[in-house]
Formats: structure tokens, C-alpha cells, sequence
């Protein structure tokens, strides 16, 4: 007897467009350089959680596939990432200071408005000192900049596993 999974045809995997890090390794090493000194002084799974929102805003299939598996590595729980994507409706599944890293991430992924609100700002000020507030914001600057990447060359989700670019 066959399981549905067994039976189901899944679609095709893509390949990439470009293996852009081969062809642009300078830049690549920086990235992570940069990635590296963004995450200094975070907490790692509100770190994994802002990489996942600002992914799933960016439609980075990739970078969702790599931060998910992270921060179960890091010990999130499935449920809050999860409900990460209807944050707004499950607040209750995180603290205010991640609600306003959260919050924060939007804003600064999604800059229609060419700003970042003040109350948007000044409620995650209000969580962060002035050294987490800057490592938070380099750390959302970081992971649009790998999503477009990410979504500009279609690196192929599914393959990541946990820690494999540390």
C-alpha cells in the first residue's frame, strides 16, 4: 500500500537563474561579512524571526527555506513561526520587544511611503538601546539585501541545512 505523498507528483524543481556568488564572489564575501557583523549582539531567534518575516514579504522562497530550518535550530518553536506571518493576529505568540522588531522589519522591508513611520521607530526604540537598535536595523538592511539576490536569480529552496553557510 502506497502513502499519498508516495503517489503525489510534486511540480518540477527550478534551477537557478545564475549562481551569482560564483561569478560575483567579492560581493558574496562581503554579504557575509556584512551578515556576520549584523547579527553581533542579537538574540538569535529574534534574529532568525525578522530574517523569516522580511522573507516571506519578499517572496524569497530560499532564504524562508534557510532562516525556518535556523531558527528551529535555534530553538523556535514551529507555532511562532508559524503564526509569523499573521503576527498581527497572533500577537500573543511574542513579546512586545519582538512585536516591535517585527513591526520594524516591515516597515523598513516594505517602504512604500519612501519612510519608516515614527511610531513604528520610536516603539522599537523604546525595546532596544540604541546598540540592539542598530544591529536590528543592519540586520533587516541585510536580509532585503539577500532576498533580492534570493528572488532576482530564483536560488532553489529545499536543500538548506541548518548552520551550512556558518
Amino acid at each position: 500500500m502506497s502513502t499519498a505523498q508516495e503517489t503525489a507528483e510534486y511540480a518540477t524543481e527550478h534551477a537557478p537563474r545564475l549562481s551569482w556568488a560564483q561569478h560575483a564572489p567579492d560581493v558574496y564575501k562581503a554579504m557575509v561579512r556584512l551578515d556576520s557583523a549584523a547579527k553581533q549582539g542579537l538574540d538569535p531567534k529574534l534574529y532568525e524571526l525578522v530574517k523569516i518575516r522580511a522573507s516571506q514579504i519578499n517572496h524569497c522562497a530560499f532564504c524562508l527555506d534557510m532562516h525556518t530550518k535556523d531558527a528551529l535550530a535555534a530553538g523556535e518553536s514551529v507555532e511562532r513561526i508559524v503564526q509569523l506571518g499573521a503576527w498581527e493576529e497572533s500577537r500573543h505568540f511574542y513579546t512586545e520587544k519582538e512585536l516591535a522588531a517585527i513591526e520594524l522589519t516591515e516597515a523598513i522591508t516594505v517602504l512604500t511611503d519612501g519612510f519608516v513611520p515614527d511610531e513604528v521607530y520610536d516603539r522599537a526604540a523604546g525595546h532596544f538601546a540604541e546598540a540592539e537598535l542598530s544591529q536590528l536595523i543592519a540586520a533587516i538592511t541585510v536580509i532585503n539585501a539577500w532576498n533580492r539576490f534570493g528572488v532576482s536569480t530564483r536560488m532553489t529552496p529545499g536543500h538548506y541545512r541548518p548552520g551550512q553557510y556558518k
